[in-house]
């Protein structure tokens, strides 16, 4: 077996929004206590600052300037939209996480270990090209997408989202750009209100399938195998970024998905049987994936590991 990497850093625990609100260090403290002690088959990496070059693959110069002068002397944290707050820690936290997406890239593409996960909050994927919402200050997954094109010669990248909420970020950062690829299951309605299956994106390099609230974690297993896991393999990507978000679960309070915690482990495992086939069209098995959401703990800790365990038992 190959190695494998876990990418993280103890700024995630520091608190950078109101009391209450559920993007929590709770969220980070729940999935390090559960893996704590396992997965030693992965090493353990601390998670950078992204560069201002990398940033800039997927934001532009004006939104990191926003972001600079709204919170690099802020203590406090402020809100960047109703539903997103950092101060200076939370800034630093973001960057991380999209550093710790870039650091993931590195590590398979040098291939140092067989495939990464970094466990970074917050999440990205709602994080617009010049525009900071949805709990998310960074698009980490469309920041690594870019970078391992510029960094690494990629000719082409996937991002594979399941997380509840669609990735309006993702999507915004990728539409104009046929060497990316962006697929989605999510709940439609709820937020942030893009998503339906019509948002192909401007080379049909988007594809979108919505649920309504209720579907059950075999429609969702469903629509990967049959219709979004081929499409990525149409696309034959050279890295594959996984959104890991994990609120599709049915105890989670911001989603009404019915995903049970064995879902996510078949779902990763149908995953990595499309990328070991595209593997064989491109010569290219890159596997990362990175935390998007997840709020309830204990049904992420679990999910989490029960993605990890799935990534382990393949042969990467």
């Amino acid at each position: 077996m190959k190695n494998l990497s876990i990418i993280s850093h103890e700024i995630a625990l520091y608190q950078d929004a109101p009391k209450g609100h559920p993007e929590c260090p709770e969220r980070y403290e729940a999935i390090k206590t559960k893996i704590e002690g396992n997965f030693k088959n992965w090493s353990r990496l601390q998670a950078p600052l992204a560069t201002r070059e990398q940033l800039l693959g997927a934001h532009t110069k004006t939104f990191l300037e926003y972001i600079d002068e709204t919170t690099s002397e802020v203590l406090n944290p402020v809100g960047l939209d109703p539903d997103t707050w950092a101060g200076k820690s939370g800034v630093e936290a973001a960057s991380r996480a999209a550093g710790g997406a870039c650091l993931a890239v590195d590590k398979v593409i040098e291939k140092d270990v067989g495939a990464a996960f970094s466990a970074m909050r917050p999440p990205g994927h709602h994080a617009e090209p010049d525009k900071a919402m949805g709990f998310c200050v960074y698009s980490s997954a469309a920041v690594a997408a870019r970078y391992a094109q510029e960094k690494w010669g990629l000719e082409r990248v996937a991002v594979l989202d399941f997380d509840v909420h669609h990735g309006n970020g993702t999507q915004a950062c990728f539409w104009d750009d046929p060497s990316l690829f962006y697929a989605s299951s999510h709940q439609m309605p709820l937020f942030p209100g893009t998503g339906k299956k019509s948002e192909t994106g401007a080379s049909n390099n988007i594809v979108n399938l919505p649920f309504s609230q209720g579907a059950l974690g075999l429609d969702v297993l469903e629509g990967w195998k049959n219709y979004l896991l081929p499409s990525v393999l149409d696309f034959k990507p050279n890295l594959i970024i996984i959104s890991a978000g994990f609120d599709a679960h049915k105890a989670d309070p911001l989603g009404g998905l019915m995903m049970a915690t064995e879902d996510f482990a078949t779902l990763t495992g149908l995953i990595l049987e499309m990328a070991h086939r595209n593997a064989d069209n491109t010569g290219s098995f890159h596997i990362v994936s990175i935390l998007e959401g997840g709020y309830n703990l204990s049904a992420l800790a679990d999910s989490v590991a029960s993605h990890l365990g799935t990534i382990e038992s393949f042969d990467v």
